[in-house]
């Protein structure tokens, strides 16, 4: 078996391969805070790079950027019923505003400093945003209200997961205002497609795009909207939604407006977010038994150059050679952002740090040394293909011929990951043969069966909990478009009812 840079490998054991392609791309670590993370500066550059792309593209949209408290009080979650009891379980709660000193030394909540009322920290803003929204909003003229807020969240979650879950998280919400049903349903709907053109053509992530089951829906929507893509080991993963709220936060938060003809109405509200899952997705998703693969639009450096120095006469000037080759890199664009460029300079063993950049997935791996120099050329490795295939290349020809190189590498990742996809996705139109697909075919091994599922439904939330009982599958989404081309009508694979249309069966994170 070949040797791998990752072990165990994906086959040998999902999860923690996982964890240590986080490790090696030196990504993100455990905190001292259980459940919480330190994400690192190659982690936060690959984040940063998500949220500078998406931010150009919500305020292409109209959206404007804001921010609102960490703390909310707890009479606010308390006003929608259902926002409420679905985040009951994972709230952090602030009770004290001091501590002292106490009989053993150690600190404890000063008595005297209990708050009048316990504040949440932030799961999700939607009241708090309301209560602002409430007073913001007079007219049907200040409507639309768009508004999107980069920030920090806390769910205190019981299993956590570096990037995939974690107890506290870095996202992005957007929240918005509307005179009209039908303004805020199109909102909803035009931020989902915003989210879905972002992770196919910036993350090189197929997605599925639908509706959730009431079941699946955000605690207080009317309706939920998600794309879900599919990762190696075969789960979904809910990469981001987009929430239809109604008028229910609404009614709860007095956002209300008068309407051209003098008439009190409520307003109509919308929200959206993805999170830092973002990137667990991107890992789980292109990352192989090597480490991680970057799109190259999102990784935090396009080309690392590496210098071959110790068979040099003069070392410093295959350094400057690689600096001035950096240099003139740096002149070009792509996709709007300048080409980055790493030049290694570190003094290490040449297939060390070759390892390094390998597991931290740049796109595209140089090698320069005195020969190359001599033929001014470049020996050049991509991200997307064995650590082994390398090519020499003329200078010029690389400089002309980079961001090529980084769409073939862009496209190739998408079909990659589209293949995989497609071969792991099947119709079922009986119940039998649907329970195999998710059944292992071996104990040692259970993550390399089962995939995408479509197959009839009835809509009874209670036969979707019994699936998800005795499989641990879920619907993942009632698709817009069929994925396979089964559009139409029939009967639910369960309980022979009528169904509309197949739904998106799943195992996910």
């Amino acid at each position: 078996m070949a040797k791998t840079a990752i072990t165990p490998t994906r086959q040998e054991n999902y999860p923690e391969w996982y964890q240590q392609v986080v490790r090696a791309a030196d990504m993100a670590e455990s905190s001292p805070v259980r459940g919480c993370m330190v994400i690192k500066p190659w982690g936060y550059a690959l984040w940063e790079n998500i949220q500078r792309t998406l931010d150009d593209m919500f305020k292409a949209t109209g959206h404007r950027n804001a921010y609102f408290p960490l703390f909310i009080p707890k009479s606010f979650l308390e006003k929608e019923a259902e926002h409420v009891e679905g985040f009951a379980k994972e709230c952090a709660v602030v009770t004290h505003h001091r501590l002292i000193e106490g009989a053993d030394g150690g600190l404890i909540p000063d008595p005297d400093a209990k708050l009048d009322e316990p504040l949440i920290v932030r799961p999700t803003s939607e009241m708090i945003i309301g209560d602002a929204f409430s007073r913001w909003v007079e007219s049907y003229r200040d409507l639309p209200l768009l508004i999107n807020q980069w920030a920090n969240v806390v769910r205190w979650e019981l299993r956590t997961r570096l990037f995939l879950r974690t107890s506290e998280f870095l996202w992005q919400e957007g929240h918005t205002a509307h005179a009209t049903k039908e303004e805020a349903v199109e909102e909803t709907l035009k931020m989902l497609d915003v989210y879905v053109d972002f992770a196919e053509n910036w993350m090189a992530l197929p997605v599925i795009k639908g509706k959730k089951s009431e079941g699946e829906k955000f605690p207080g929507a009317v309706d939920t909207y998600t794309f879900e893509p599919m990762m190696q080991d075969r789960k979904a993963l809910q990469a981001g939604t987009s929430h239809f709220l109604g008028q229910n936060f609404a009614k709860a938060q007095d956002i209300e407006f008068l309407d051209a003809d003098g008439e009190r109405k409520h307003a109509w509200t919308t929200s959206w977010g993805v999170s830092t899952r973002l990137i667990g997705g991107l890992i789980m998703a292109h990352a192989d038994d090597d480490g991680l693969v970057l799109p190259p639009k999102l990784a935090p450096a396009h080309v690392v150059i590496l210098p071959i120095t110790f068979k040099a006469d003069d070392p410093q000037k295959v350094i400057d050679y690689c600096n001035n080759l950096a240099t003139e890199l740096r002149q070009l664009y792509y996709h709007g952002r300048r080409i980055e460029v790493e030049v290694d300079t570190r003094d290490l063993r040449g297939g060390d740090k070759n390892w390094e950049w390998v597991k931290k997935g740049v796109p595209i791996r140089l090698e320069v040394g005195p020969r190359d120099m001599a033929d001014d050329a470049v020996f050049m490795a991509r991200r997307d293909k064995s650590p082994k295939e390398k090519q020499s290349v003329p200078r010029q020809q690389f400089v002309e011929q980079l961001t090529q190189y980084l769409d073939e590498m862009q496209q190739a990742l998408f079909d990659r990951a589209k293949a995989h996809r497609d071969e792991h996705m099947r119709g079922f139109k009986d119940r039998e043969k649907f329970y195999k697909f998710f059944t292992p075919k071996n104990k040692e091994q259970p993550e390399i069966h089962g995939g995408f599922a479509l197959a009839h439904w009835c809509g009874d939330e209670d036969v979707a909990a019994k699936v998800q009982k005795d499989l641990g599958v879920t619907i993942r989404c009632i698709p817009f478009t069929d994925p396979l081309g089964e559009e139409g009508e029939g009967r639910c694979i369960f309980t022979g009812k009528p169904s509309p249309k197949r739904v998106v069966w799943a195992k996910s994170y």
